[in-house]
C-alpha cells in the first residue's frame, strides 16, 4: 500500500423509492482507497455494502434507485457526473468487479473464451489472437488447469470454485487499478474459500491492484485487509486499520460482530454470542443512532440524534455517543 489516494468517496447517498417511502440504502458514506490497499467493508445483510460499491461504478438501476448526493473521485474525476461512454471505458478496465455468484455473472450460453476475449479486446485494443493469449495466461495465473483447452468450454463445465477463478481472471485481465470483490467466496466451501482468497491476495499484490472486499466474514477481512469499514443501516459506523479494529473495537456494533465469531483459542463454556434484535428498516429512518434498540450501551441521546464521528489514533474513527468528547463536529 502506498500513500497515493486513487479513489475518494465523499458523502455518498443512494436512495430507492418504494411504495412505503424512501429506502436510504447508502446515507452519507465517505472513505479513501490508496494504491495497493485492500479495504474491507463488513456488516450484516442490508447494511448497504453492495449498493455502495454499485454506486461507485454508477450501476444503480434507475428507477427505482438514484444517487441522491455525494462524489466518487477516481484520480480527481467524479465518476457520478461522467458521461456514459466515458464511465464504460473505466468500468471493467480501470475498475473491475467480481460478483457474489459466478454462475449468474457468467453467460451460460457463451464459451469462456468469448466472454474474456470480448472484454480484453474492448479495453486493451488487442486483436483476437493476442486477446486469447492474454485470456489463457490470466486463466493460468488463476490456477485453471489446461487453460488452452478449458477456455473454450462453457460455464456449466466448471465447478463453483473454478468459475470463481474464471471471474477473478476476467476481473484482472485488463490490469485494473481497483478490484471490487462482492462476497467472492460466500457460495464456496471453506477449503475452496481459502484457496480463492489466497489467489486474490497473491494476484492483486503481484499486479499492484487495490481491492475493495465486501464480506460478512470478519475472518476474511482479518486475513486479507489493511483497513476495515464497518457499515450499519447505510452508514460507516467505524473504520480503521485492521489490527486496531480487532484489538480495540470502539463501536458496540463492531464489538458485537467480533464477539459473534467462533474462537478456537477459548474454552466453550457458554453459547455463541449473537447480537440481539434485527437490523432496522431503513425506510424513512429517523436521524438517530439506528443501532440503539440493539445496544447495551444506549443512552437517551442515542434516540434523538445521530452521533458525530470521533477520531482516535492512526486513522481509527467511530460514530458513537460513547465518545462525544473525541467527536469532531458535535
Amino acid at each position: 500500500m502506498t500513500d497515493e489516494v486513487i479513489l475518494q468517496v465523499r458523502d455518498l447517498k443512494t436512495y430507492f423509492k418504494v411504495d412505503e417511502g424512501i429506502v436510504k440504502a447508502v446515507d452519507g458514506v465517505s472513505f479513501d482507497l490508496h494504491r495497493g490497499e485492500t479495504l474491507g467493508i463488513v456488516g450484516e445483510s442490508g447494511s448497504g455494502k453492495s449498493v455502495t460499491n454499485l454506486s461507485i461504478i454508477n450501476m444503480i438501476p434507475s428507477p427505482p434507485g438514484r444517487i441522491a448526493g455525494g462524489q466518487v473521485l477516481f484520480h480527481g474525476k467524479d465518476l457520478l457526473t461522467m458521461p456514459a461512454d466515458e464511465i464504460r471505458k473505466i468500468r471493467g478496465n480501470k475498475i473491475s468487479m467480481i460478483f457474489q455468484d459466478p454462475m449468474t455473472s457468467l453467460n451460460p450460453f457463451l464459451r469462456i473464451s468469448t466472454q474474456m476475449i470480448e472484454t480484453i479486446q474492448l479495453h486493451q485494443g488487442l486483436d483476437k489472437q493476442a486477446a486469447k493469449e492474454k485470456a489463457i495466461e490470466m486463466l493460468r495465473l488463476a490456477g485453471i488447469p489446461a487453460p488452452e483447452t478449458r477456455i473454450d468450454q462453457y460455464p456449466h463445465q466448471f465447478s463453483g470454485g473454478m468459475r470463481q477463478r474464471v471471474m477473478i481472471a476476467m476481473g484482472l485481465s485488463c490490469n485494473p487499478e481497483i478490484l471490487i470483490a462482492d462476497e467472492p467466496t460466500s457460495a464456496l466451501d471453506v477449503t475452496i474459500q481459502a484457496q480463492i482468497l489466497e489467489l486474490m491476495k497473491d494476484l492483486t499484490h503481484r499486479l499492484g491492484t487495490a481491492v475493495i472486499m465486501i464480506t460478512h466474514s470478519l475472518g476474511v477481512v482479518a486475513g486479507m485487509c489493511d483497513t476495515i469499514c464497518v457499515m450499519y443501516a447505510g452508514r460507516i459506523v467505524e473504520r480503521g486499520p485492521t489490527a486496531e479494529i480487532f484489538e480495540d473495537p470502539k463501536h458496540p456494533y463492531t464489538r458485537g460482530l467480533i464477539r459473534s465469531v467462533p474462537r478456537l483459542d477459548q474454552e466453550h463454556t457458554e453459547r455463541l454470542y449473537s447480537i440481539p434484535g434485527q437490523p432496522p428498516n431503513v425506510i424513512d429512518l429517523p436521524d438517530c443512532c439506528p443501532f440503539y434498540p440493539r445496544c447495551d450501551k444506549a443512552m437517551d441521546i442515542c434516540k434523538k440524534k445521530y452521533p458525530a464521528q470521533a477520531q482516535f489514533e492512526n486513522g481509527h474513527s467511530a460514530s458513537c455517543w460513547l465518545y462525544a468528547k473525541e467527536a469532531t463536529n458535535v
